[in-house]
């Protein structure tokens, strides 16, 4: 194995007093800094006050693929290389995966300088159950692929965290409204750790109408699980049957079906139309 080491360092997510102090040892020691944005960088370093001894490179979704190898040969080489993105841990819905992957598979060592979490702060402050949860990171932006992905996710028990840029966030919790049931509740995390911190808890419903009027800041969106059994093919049929019977079409109501439970569309429309 190498003697460099590839390490991913947390960032303050709001506040830079929230920076664990190994993080500036490991920015004055590393041999190269890659870094997301190389103007936070600099603020973050003055906020600290440190000085890095080392290369400054940026390193973003647009040029991690080309930056890879020079990095990887650099870490072959012996150099000590710190990633760290704007805020929170690299390669968690930021740039940094294909450097680690790269990095193991050339036998150089990986460790990480632990920090700030948005994903866990936003968990722990949610009045959600956290003894089980998934982080979804950011969903389609185009309506039906986000429709389809929170689809996917209506019968998941687990808690659910999702990142969403903040003009996006009244039309993300309407999807999810519609997907998950209106009741289902939720807490929108805004600008966590900063001045104007703030948690709103509440069902998907309420969540919506009060994004409706917009948000800024950053924003981390914790739903919870679904409960009760899992919902079937064959214990959706007679609500399928009735809504007909009283009028409505079938493909809206298995459409409707489908969203609301997680089933396939094509397999309640299949079903009904095959009978008894």
């Amino acid at each position: 194995m190498s003697d460099g080491a590839l390490v991913l360092a947390s960032t303050p997510i709001g506040d830079p007093r929230d920076a664990a102090p190994r993080l500036a040892d490991e920015l004055r020691g590393a041999d190269v800094v890659a870094a997301e944005d190389t103007r936070r960088l600099r603020r973050l370093c003055a906020d600290l006050g440190v000085e890095p001894a080392g290369r400054v490179v940026s390193f973003h979704e647009h040029n991690e693929a080309e930056r890879t190898p020079d990095l990887v040969e650099r870490l072959r080489q012996g150099d000590r290389v710190l990633v760290v993105t704007d805020a929170g841990m690299p390669s968690v819905s930021d740039p940094g995966y294909r450097l680690v992957s790269a990095a193991v598979e050339a036998g150089v060592r990986v460790t990480g300088v632990p920090g700030p979490s948005a994903v866990l702060m936003a968990l722990a402050v949610s009045g959600l159950p956290v003894d089980r949860f998934c982080f979804e990171g950011f969903l389609p932006r185009k309506g039906g692929e986000r429709g389809t992905a929170l689809a996917a996710l209506a019968r998941e028990p687990r808690t659910m965290v999702f990142f969403e840029a903040p003009h996006r966030l009244d039309r993300t919790l309407t999807s999810m409204a519609e997907a998950f049931g209106p009741e289902r509740r939720a807490a929108v995390c805004r600008e966590l750790t900063k001045t104007y911190e703030e948690v709103r808890r509440g069902t998907l419903a309420e969540l919506a109408t009060w994004a409706a009027d917009g948000v800024r800041g950053e924003v981390t969106v914790v739903v919870a699980g679904a409960t009760g059994p899992a919902a079937t093919v064959e214990s959706r049929l007679d609500d399928i049957r009735a809504r007909v019977a009283a009028g409505e079409r079938l493909k809206t109501v298995c459409a409707e079906v489908a969203a609301e439970t997680g089933l396939s569309r094509k397999a309640l429309y299949d079903a009904v139309v095959a009978g008894p």
